[in-house]
């Protein structure tokens, strides 16, 4: 059996607002195996977010541990997770996130300037995985002359960008159409054959297709 690419023990989760301590996770623990894809699901409030933020470094655990790829993200500088996160997680967000006034190879392309790509390997890799998500043709169009898909295929390009090990997708399908979104449903599942896939979602298309499933209610894990 591989070694988990996520491992959380107990992790916490709390946010004050004001005098009050609102606990959005309370103590989860959970392994996720590579390959595979995996769905969290739960209702709103529930701390599927929260949970996301924390396995891909960008929020800090109150308490227990959370581990990504062997390394323990709590014993880790402000610094040293943003590097780390570079490397090892790409992100795929409901709302796309792309930038407007870059065109879709560029905003592939991104990710890679950040971790010293040199330009001519940056091209070469954003084109192959635009040709792996079915927009090569697009290639050289601004994120407002997609459509929603193409939107969101891009940013699963992207997210491959640095070949992380891990990805984690926050509601991908929550702004499509149900063709749309299962064929991004699909997309996902062929990129968690080689790599750690989490999502956080409501679909059931997509839960269904999973290897593992987590529900999470209250920030606890549900049986």
């Amino acid at each position: 059996m591989n070694e988990p690419v996520v491992r959380t023990v107990g992790a916490t989760k709390v946010y004050r607002k004001g005098t009050q301590e609102v606990r959005a996770l309370d103590g989860v623990s959970l392994a996720a195996e590579s390959p595979g894809l995996i769905a969290v699901v739960g209702p709103s409030g529930s701390g599927k977010s929260s949970l996301l933020h924390l396995i891909g470094a960008m929020d800090r655990a109150s308490g227990g541990e959370v581990a990504v790829a062997g390394r323990s993200l709590g014993a880790m500088t402000d610094a040293e997770l943003t590097a780390f996160r570079r490397r090892t997680v790409g992100f795929v967000f409901q709302a796309f996130n792309l930038i407007p006034n870059l065109s879709a190879l560029e905003n592939v392309m991104l990710p890679m300037e950040f971790n010293g790509v040199k330009p001519e390997a940056r091209r070469a890799r954003a084109q192959a995985l635009l040709g792996r998500v079915g927009l090569a043709p697009r290639a050289s169009h601004r994120p407002a002359e997609l459509s929603g898909g193409e939107q969101q295929r891009v940013a699963i390009a992207r997210a491959l960008a640095n070949d992380p090990p891990l990805v984690l997708a926050d509601e991908p399908t929550g702004n499509l159409d149900s063709k749309t979104g299962e064929s991004i449903v699909k997309l996902l599942a062929e990129v968690a054959r080689a790599r750690t896939v989490i999502v956080v979602t409501h679909a059931e298309a997509l839960a269904r297709m999973a290897t593992a499933v987590f529900h999470l209610r209250d920030g606890r894990l549900a049986d």
